[in-house]
């Protein structure tokens, strides 16, 4: 098995039961659409790490964002591309840079500079799910959301992935 170098980019997201309403297209002069909305206050998290220029992902469904998390996000991750040396990229939240923080050696964490989410292509997966998978859904249970998500996430493809998280910026890395 041959030692690949892989440049990922990492966040986390907020998924829930509190409901994302958006605008939607009718016919003139049919009934205006509905959406039902009963607020609720569950959520939980996906760990994502997003591999632009392969499309590559690797996503956990956690319970909050922590230390310990993080640290069990990337112990996973690690044990996802043994042998490989991973370069994550993520932003400066204090549990990513935390010195409890467990990394394996195989990854090295890189932040990003401090507020520029446009600079991790992540959070255009994010806004791609909250878009096309929980916009206008009524989720009675926090299972349902989790479901919903994870449907959606197994169903991308490499080629998606990269189309979405593509970034003019790291044209030089193909």
């Amino acid at each position: 098995m041959s030692t690949q170098n892989r440049l990922f980019f990492f966040d986390e997201g907020r998924f829930g039961l509190k409901p994302s309403v958006g605008r939607t297209w009718a016919r003139r002069g049919s009934v205006t659409p509905r959406v039902v909305v009963e607020p609720g206050y569950d959520n939980f998290y996906l760990y994502s790490a997003v591999a632009p220029t392969t499309g590559d992902q690797f996503t956990l469904f956690l319970p909050n964002v922590d230390t310990e998390m993080m640290s069990l996000y990337l112990q996973e991750l690690g044990k996802a591309y043994p042998g490989d040396s991973i370069w994550l990229i993520l932003d400066g939240a204090g549990w990513h840079n935390s010195a409890s923080l467990k990394t394996p050696s195989n990854i090295k964490l890189i932040s990003l500079p401090p507020y520029s989410p446009e600079l991790n292509p992540v959070e255009r997966l994010w806004r791609w799910l909250r878009m096309n998978v929980c916009r206008n859904k009524h989720f009675k249970k926090i299972e349902e959301v989790e479901e919903a998500l994870l449907l959606a996430i197994r169903g991308l493809s490499t080629d998606f992935l990269k189309s979405l998280c593509g970034c003019s910026y790291l044209q030089s890395f193909n």
